[in-house]
């Protein structure tokens, strides 16, 4: 036990333990760097997830009203904004109108147009 504890004492004082937690360190960081930047992208698509699936709850639900397509879209704009605020996210009105533009040319009240003619 006294080997091990003169060992380990040795290493201490030499500076062995100090150069070998600085060499693993910088090892460690890119691996560290890359890990954080991967967490990052997951969240962000799990968020654009979120936002296309509420943008395509909020047109749908209103496709039945009796009001004019800017008046819904509008409409469609809020319930988005109102629903990613609920949930902690502050986004930009521009990327909140695009996902509610985006989920009304998916849906199926945007009519499909054959610029070939069946002969």
């Amino acid at each position: 036990m006294k080997v091990i504890n003169d060992i380990i004492e040795w290493l201490v004082q030499t500076g062995l333990v100090s150069v070998l937690a600085i060499f693993l360190l910088k090892q460690l960081k890119p691996v560290l760097d890359n890990k954080a930047e991967h967490a990052s992208t997951e969240q962000s698509k799990a968020l654009w997830t979120l936002l296309e699936q509420v943008a395509d709850m909020a047109v749908t639900s209103l496709v039945s009203q009796d009001k004019s397509g800017r008046e819904k879209f509008d409409e469609a704009s809020m319930i988005v904004n109102d629903v990613m605020r609920k949930q902690g996210y502050r986004l930009d009105s521009q990327v909140i109108h695009t996902a509610v533009q985006s989920a009304y040319e998916k849906s199926d009240l945007t009519p499909t147009v054959n610029t070939k003619e069946d002969k």
